[in-house]
């Protein structure tokens, strides 16, 4: 066979091979558009980063073209019966697991990849996200529903209590007292030391104020009366995926750990906690690569000196108080 005739064939197969069924997902500001539509894409397959789909999740291709302004998203598994049932009316997209996938040190190139992630997210979503420490299933502070959901997704004990992801110390000042920055009178100044552990794997237990909305600090069941805490614990993430969604979000997150609900173990790999959670409602998981087992470091700064609740990642530091 003639060399031209192989170079033909070979198009030919390229052609026919680079045919995928994507869907395009145009946002503008709140409202979103989407089409389906068959093309031939002029690139290949890896270049646009698209993945072989499992049938717990899907994925979103990790490399478009810079000019692009609409991500190309695989197509994914077909409703949930259970997300359905767990949905709020403004949901467009909650029947499929939205999987993004991000370098970790999120290059300005890779930004554009959180937008639909922001967008579930001010729309009542939830979702995983990688921190400094381990992945942590998030939600809207101030969305009451997601926050149930959150509850129900992870089954969390109604006893156990709920962090908050802050992206910067204006958000700590809004809705908790903050750290104590010494009176002059002998007092340390807590809040000179804690600038240099934060953003850092710390999270520190600070009082609420009234900013913060009743539903985050609320525990308690049904059948009882709910009772507020006075204390949540805060952390501010040294990591620029999470740092960039709060930046996007313009306000706090609900955080909680990540962890095998039959073994008490965390999930480090985002793949797998894709398969055990997207069943379960999940509506995203930011992939930033598989974390370590280290878990931030717990110090209780409602009391003089700072007790230190969990060693963890964060090293303990010479105003910090071990528990007895």
């Amino acid at each position: 066979m003639s060399t031209c005739c192989i170079s033909y064939i070979r198009r030919r197969f390229a052609r026919r091979t680079r045919k995928f069924l994507i869907q395009t997902k145009v946002y503008s500001g709140d409202l979103a558009s989407s089409s389906s539509f068959s093309r031939s894409l002029a690139a290949a397959p890896g270049t646009l980063g698209l993945h072989s789909i499992s049938n717990a999740s899907r994925r979103v291709c990790c490399d478009a073209p810079k000019r692009r302004r609409f991500q190309v998203l695989a197509l994914a598994v077909k409703r949930s019966p259970k997300r359905l049932k767990y949905a709020t009316p403004r949901f467009t997209k909650e029947d499929e697991l939205l999987y993004v996938e991000v370098d970790p040190s999120l290059s300005g190139a890779d930004s554009w990849k959180l937008e639909p992630v922001v967008h579930l997210l001010k729309q009542g979503g939830v979702g995983v996200i990688p921190t400094d420490t381990v992945y942590a299933i998030v939600c809207d502070l101030r969305n009451h529903s997601a926050i149930e959901r959150l509850r129900r997704i992870k089954n969390v004990d109604p006893q156990k209590p709920l962090s908050i992801l802050c992206h910067s110390f204006h958000d700590i000042d809004t809705f908790t007292t903050g750290f104590p920055r010494g009176d002059g009178q002998g007092h340390a100044n807590l809040f000179r030391a804690v600038k240099h552990c934060l953003p850092g794997p710390y999270t520190f237990i600070l009082t609420a104020t009234k900013e913060l909305p009743k539903h985050c600090i609320r525990y308690g069941t049904a059948d009882a009366k709910y009772t507020l805490r006075k204390n949540v614990g805060v952390r501010m993430p040294d990591e620029p995926i999470c740092q960039a969604i709060l930046e996007k979000m313009g306000s706090p997150l609900i955080s909680t750990s990540v962890k095998c609900p039959k073994e008490n173990e965390w999930l480090l790999d985002p793949v797998v906690i894709a398969d055990i959670y997207g069943p379960e409602g999940l509506d995203f998981v930011v992939d930033g690569g598989v974390r370590v087992a280290d878990p931030s470091t717990v110090v209780d700064m409602t009391v003089i000196p700072p007790k230190l609740i969990r060693q963890g990642k964060g090293p303990k530091l010479h105003w910090m108080v071990a528990e007895d």
